[in-house]
């Protein structure tokens, strides 16, 4: 048993460290879908931070993973709205609480709506909002829905590097 366990021992170390790595630090995924065009792309691949929300807090603007569990799966959204926030597009303009929020990223033309967060909740939009189910249609999304997020793009190989 000690001759089996000394042949085999480097590989279930791997496995294990591989495992945990997955599990609570990052872990790849793939982009579905066309509702973060321009920054994202169907097909992109892409490396989930899990460990970030845990020394930090959630920022506006970060690209995120969330778990949508009327759909039963995983998507990749913005975060517009944070905790305690009341929410408002208006001619295509972002306010939050009443005041104008300005940003360099640019986004597909936005519909009208007001929205507000409560505690521990967020708000998340797609950047190709015509075609995102999102926010709008899901609701507020929960901290503990947020996987972690989206740090690095691998593939297409033309386009690695940080995600914004």
């Amino acid at each position: 048993m000690k001759k089996i366990w000394y042949s085999i021992k480097d590989y279930v170390y791997i496995v294990l460290i591989v495992v945990l790595i997955r599990t609570f630090l990052i872990t790849p995924a793939a982009v579905s879908g066309s509702s973060m065009e321009s920054t994202l792309n169907n097909h992109d691949l892409v490396i989930i931070n899990k460990l970030v929300y845990r020394i930090k807090p959630i920022e506006r603007f970060d690209i995120v993973v969330v778990n949508n569990d009327e759909d039963n799966d995983r998507i990749i959204k913005r975060v517009i709205g944070l905790p305690n926030e009341t929410i408002e597009y208006k001619d295509n303009k972002l306010y939050i609480n009443g005041k104008l929020i300005e940003t360099k990223l640019s986004f597909e033309y936005t519909d009208d709506f007001k929205v507000k967060t409560k505690e521990d909740e967020y708000f998340v939009l797609g950047d190709n909002r015509d075609v995102s189910k999102d926010s709008r249609m899901l609701g507020n999304f929960n901290k503990k829905d947020i996987v972690g997020r989206v740090g690095i793009r691998f593939y297409p190989f033309d386009k690695v590097g940080y995600v914004k």
